[in-house]
């Protein structure tokens, strides 16, 4: 009989396309995750990884058992949601993919409560970027997920997957002390034409929104720095390298010589969680959600935009 965790680091690294990936996501090793494909591969007396370059590629073999693992754990995942149904009470793992400043600004708070309110339930954190979370979940690589978009770029949710608000979160113009907006009370998007923006690589949602709304105001923006960490993106602020658009939800304080300017109109993302329909029914998932909204009211998200 073909062991079930094994067929889950096989059906991991055909989502991921990596051992690294199935790792991250199983919370193993890679090291473990290759271990648990050897087995498999004993089991099964098939070849089923091949090396391709510095990565692995699965074969025809292990495309058609990574086919089968999709639906046995689709099954395994039914059954326990049932169990769970049943016992009434959050059990079990839950995964949780959030983006970076949810992780930081809403989860440390969230997880707690779970871990608190809950203690049959093991809840675990990724950091995905938005772009990935709807297609994680949909996948059933996690089970839930803390997303966001934009005001001039909706989230779109395929079928099959289901979601909540959980609030809205605005976002601030910041300028180093001392820059001629640094005194103002309010900014128009208009205004900024000419100035160094600092801001996400590209690909990532904040960058191409940042973009678009420029472009939307007529200009191209002069993108001079580019940096992932919001804490990163302060530091060459206040060095007085350039401006940023850069939301509320796990900033932090902001350091000596970073001002921040109201914009108007004040851009909002609206945060969602996402999980799959089928599993609508675990207790875990509607705890997980109500947590997430009460850890939002206390973060000072609004429930909408606000003109203040």
């Amino acid at each position: 009989m073909l062991d079930l965790s094994r067929l889950r680091a096989l059906h991991a690294i055909s989502v991921h396309g990596s051992v690294a990936g199935a790792a991250a996501a199983l919370g193993y090793t890679p090291s473990a995750v290759s271990q648990q494909i050897t087995k498999l591969e004993r089991e099964t007396r098939t070849t089923l990884l091949e090396r391709r370059g510095r990565g692995v590629a699965l074969t025809e073999e292990a495309l058609h058992l990574a086919s089968a693992a999709k639906q046995l754990l689709a099954i395994v995942e039914q059954a326990e949601t049932t169990l769970e149904e049943r016992r009434g009470q959050p059990t079990g793992r839950l995964s949780i993919g959030a983006f970076a400043s949810a992780a930081r600004g809403l989860l440390p708070g969230v997880l707690a409560e779970l871990d608190r309110e809950h203690p049959a339930l093991e809840a675990r954190l990724t950091e995905v970027d938005p772009h990935l979370s709807v297609d994680l979940v949909t996948k059933g690589v996690i089970d839930l997920a803390v997303a966001h978009d934009w005001d001039i770029a909706p989230l779109p949710a395929p079928e099959g997957v289901a979601q909540a608000v959980i609030g809205d979160d605005r976002c601030d113009l910041l300028v180093p002390e001392g820059h001629p907006l640094a005194g103002r009370t309010a900014v128009r998007r208009e205004e900024l034409a000419r100035e160094r923006w600092i801001c996400q690589p590209p690909g990532t949602v904040c960058h191409d929104w940042l973009v678009r709304t420029l472009r939307a105001s007529g200009y191209e923006p002069d993108i001079r720095h580019q940096a992932e960490e919001n804490h990163t993106q302060l530091a060459l602020i206040a060095a007085g390298l350039g401006v940023a658009m850069i939301p509320r939800l796990g900033r932090g304080p902001l350091p000596a010589g970073v001002v921040a300017v109201r914009l108007a109109p004040v851009p909002v993302r609206r945060l969602y969680a996402l999980w799959r329909t089928e599993a609508a029914r675990r207790p875990a998932i509607r705890a997980a959600v109500e947590a997430l909204r009460v850890r939002s009211v206390a973060a000072g998200l609004q429930s909408t935009p606000s003109s203040d």
